[in-house]
């Protein structure tokens, strides 16, 4: 949906605007959907997340592309070797030292494949080398058609084996994490929205409070004239007066600071000014606590992170203790190989059977308890780990469950909000007629009209709390209860804008 976006090019043509030193100010009329909208689709905040998640993708895609057999140039084109070294020599029959020239080159070609299984590497190579002896003019090839090999540790570690159960779940831990911090960018929109509004509210809240002051004070100095308004009370008039001028002041400041973080959170330019459209009416929803928590579990990346940090535990003491003890490792390798004066002869038959066969072996003796405790720290690390992993897990289902009750009271305070501000205006404007025809006093006017302002932002607050409730309740479920429909499902969908 990129309606808002021509709203804008449009609203930039034709739209009608204030002049403010030499820039026109375009006004736009947007509503708190619209609001989340664009701030889906080019704050700065959403271009982060949107690029947090692709390292990961890419992180991932790495991860799989490890496990695919890779083709390899190991080549030393270029090997030169002038040097005097010791030799025996024959006919005198002792060691001498003689200045050898050489010219070498070399060439291997290999596939490998990681096993997951084993943990092992398994690989296929053809190499080619030429060696010159300048100073006796000779040129010699060795050359390997074919040879297979395995390597495999014998510690009982397997990397590829671990990766294969952590690699899968970070990503999707990465995909849920996208998906909530665009839920925690709804948060964020909506709070921005209703500042913008609470200050407008605020300004008009201001400004009709002058003109009654104005008004009001105008009559009292009539009255007073008269002798039917005492000194005091024109005096609190008059302070009233000047008290609603210096509130249309800080209002007006208000005003411009909310939009001024409303354009930057938003990504817009400082001539375009949002009139927030405040909404009136709110969906009849309520949550099941059971169906949002099982939702919570399912889908909170959270969930997710707790797993990995067992895992990634559990591989830390497998690793420690893999690297303390007996380490092991194989190498088998067997193909045909040849040498000759000619590179054509080095690749005609017969060949020579070529076979390795070599086993490492590393063990500490004495190490004065070193590895042991380095074994028992990771299992204790472990330990915390699974703890802290369970706290979390209670604090995550209780938050969970109040989340969803604190939004289920939201309806009713908003209800409640409504008929209160209700109510206000009409009791302030029952109190200005008596106040016109003399019946009520000073007091009780300004009581009136305190109430009704407070009743106002009353129920601007009301909306905001059910709003930014119900977004978080989102955030943390990862489902849209309104569509009744999981937010995984707009994945590819939120990465294509």
């Amino acid at each position: 949906m990129r309606v808002i976006f021509f709203l804008i090019c449009f609203t930039v043509i034709g739209a009608y605007g204030l002049k403010s030193q030499d820039r026109e100010i375009i006004e736009v009329d947007l509503t708190l959907d619209e609001v989340i909208h664009l701030a889906h689709q080019q704050s700065l905040f959403s271009f982060r997340a949107r690029n947090m998640y692709l390292s990961r993708y890419w992180e991932f895609r790495s991860y799989r592309a490890d496990r695919l057999p890779s083709l390899v140039l190991n080549s030393t084109p270029v090997n030169f070797d002038r040097s005097v070294v010791e030799r025996w020599d024959p006919q005198q029959e002792q060691d001498r030292f003689v200045s050898l020239s050489s010219f070498s080159s070399n060439a291997a070609l290999s596939v490998r494949q990681n096993v997951t299984f084993t943990g092992g590497v398994f690989d296929v190579t053809s190499s080619l080398s030429r060696r010159e002896d300048i100073d006796r003019g000779m040129v010699e090839y060795a050359s390997v058609p074919v040879s297979v090999g395995f390597t495999q540790s014998l510690n009982g570690y397997n990397r590829f084996r671990w990766e294969s159960r952590i690699e899968p779940l970070k990503f999707e831990q990465a995909k849920l994490d996208y998906l909530q911090s665009i839920e925690q960018l709804s948060v964020q929109a909506t709070n921005h929205f209703f500042n913008v509004a609470t200050a407008e509210i605020n300004q008009r809240i201001a400004r009709v409070n002058y003109a009654n002051a104005d008004t009001l004070y105008r009559i009292g100095r009539g009255r007073f004239e008269i002798g039917t308004v005492t000194q005091d009370e024109l005096l609190d008039l008059e302070l009233g007066l000047l008290n609603a001028e210096l509130a249309v002041s800080r209002a007006e400041i208000d005003v411009k600071q909310a939009h001024a973080s409303l354009n930057s959170f938003l990504a817009l330019d400082d001539d375009i000014r949002v009139r927030c459209i405040v909404p009136d009416r709110i969906p009849d929803l309520q949550v099941d606590a059971d169906l949002a928590l099982n939702l919570a579990l399912e889908n909170n990346p959270d969930i997710l992170s707790y797993q990995r940090q067992v895992l990634e535990a559990e591989q830390n003491v497998a690793r420690t203790r893999s690297e303390t003890g007996l380490n092991a490792n194989i190498r088998a390798n067997l193909g045909i190989n040849k040498n000759a004066g000619d590179i054509d002869l080095a690749y005609r038959s017969p060949f020579l059977e070529q076979q390795q066969f070599r086993v490492g072996v590393s063990m500490p003796i004495v190490d004065w308890g070193v590895h042991r405790g380095r074994v028992q720290m990771a299992r204790s690390n472990q330990e915390v780990t699974e703890a802290t992993v369970m706290q979390a897990l209670q604090d995550f289902e209780q938050d969970a469950i109040i989340s969803v009750l604190d939004f289920n009271l939201q309806k009713n305070q908003v209800a409640i909000a409504a008929r209160a501000d209700t109510i206000a205006q009409m009791g302030y404007d029952v109190t200005m007629q008596r106040f016109m025809i003399g019946k009520v006093d000073v007091i009780r006017l300004n009581s009136a009209r305190n109430s009704l302002d407070a009743a106002r932002r009353a129920y601007i607050d009301a909306l905001r709390r059910y709003w930014v409730s119900y977004y978080g309740l989102r955030r943390m479920t990862l489902f849209d209860f309104i569509e009744n429909r999981a937010l995984i499902d707009e994945l590819d969908e939120l990465l294509q804008r």
